[in-house]
């Protein structure tokens, strides 16, 4: 048995927030009376709100009450995407391509800790969605993970590595169980 000690070494490695003191105190209020609060039912002003904190939006962007992004300055969204009350924590850059969808309850996560460190060190891995990508419902997306062209993320799914283009994926972890066929 591994005799661990009690100490506070908690490295994060090349973890930087990104923003100032400042910044991030401004954000903190913004995210929780326009954005947890669901008070805000448009979407232009949701975009608005997060480009005037760094975010980079493509054109006619949707975004739903509800939704939880972390540090907006890491997040960059492509035209036409579609986010509903999902939770995106970006401790590392979040890049969502043109025509995607993250669906109710999806959790994008790019920070976990090292279990195999007695100091618990934290790791971060960039999350891209490339472009078509569709996150489905109540799905968990891990650090470093890359949804390809067209990929499916089917509900309830955990995708903890990459998943192939044009492909639909189901479980945890998600597995491919067919190919995503488009029909114009």
């Amino acid at each position: 048995m591994l005799k661990t000690q009690l100490h506070k070494d908690f490295d994060t490695g090349n973890f930087k927030v990104g923003a100032s003191i400042l910044k991030q105190f401004f954000w903190y209020f913004t995210d929780v009376i326009f954005f947890k609060s669901r008070l805000m039912p448009v979407s232009s002003v949701l975009v608005a709100l997060l480009r005037l904190f760094g975010a980079r939006i493509g054109k006619a962007v949707r975004i739903k009450p509800g939704i939880h992004i972390k540090y907006p300055w890491k997040l960059e969204i492509g035209d036409y995407s579609w986010l509903a009350d999902c939770y995106i924590d970006n401790l590392d850059q979040v890049k969502i391509g043109k025509n995607c969808c993250i669906s109710q309850q999806a959790v994008l996560i790019t920070g976990n800790h090292n279990y195999r460190s007695t100091n618990f060190d934290l790791m971060t891995g960039p999350i891209l969605l490339e472009d078509g990508a569709w996150v489905g419902a109540a799905t968990k997306v891990g650090p470093g993970v890359t949804l390809h062209s067209h990929a499916v993320l089917a509900i309830g799914s955990v995708a903890t590595k990459d998943l192939m283009p044009y492909a639909i994926y189901q479980g945890n972890p998600a597995v491919k169980i067919k190919d995503r066929v488009m029909k114009a």
